[in-house]
């Protein structure tokens, strides 16, 4: 089993920290992206270290799972459809029992299962494709509640 793992330092520039950004503890918050299209989950990726987020990558909700017991993770937005004995409302239905704490929120090309998602999530499942500004935002929004 090979995942990624990348953190991003919060790049100070004199201004507050963002709460969404920053725990209360003074890291960085840490959002686990989960997807088995790989070009889809580094690009958002990306994005979120570029807006100070440390980011954990996994491919498939065993992954994350793995991830999870290694590190300490705030929020979770997964892909629903990937492979493995685990799909995305699967590994919502994970967070919510063992990680009770932990943000979570998904995305789909598939938007007839949000119905199915939207008790294990923190928010509505994001429709693919998706504006990668818009699921920062979201993210952000969760984080500082």
């Amino acid at each position: 089993m090979r995942f990624l793992v990348t953190m991003h330092q919060f790049a100070n520039n004199g201004s507050a920290p963002d709460p969404a950004v920053r725990r209360s503890d003074g890291g960085c918050r840490t959002v686990l992206v989960v997807d088995d299209e790989c070009l889809l989950r580094m690009s958002l990726a990306d994005q979120l270290r570029d807006c100070g987020f440390a980011v954990l990558e996994a491919g498939t909700a065993g992954e994350a799972v793995s991830v999870m017991g290694a590190h300490r993770v705030d929020l979770v937005f997964s892909d629903v459809r990937m492979p493995g004995a685990m799909n995305g409302v699967g590994l919502a239905q994970w967070v919510r029992q063992n990680r009770p704490g932990v943000r979570m929120l998904l995305t789909s090309a598939y938007t007839h299962v949000a119905d199915a998602a939207d008790p294990f999530c923190d928010a509505r499942l994001i429709a693919k494709p998706y504006d990668e500004s818009e699921v920062i935002d979201r993210i952000g929004r969760l984080l500082s509640a």
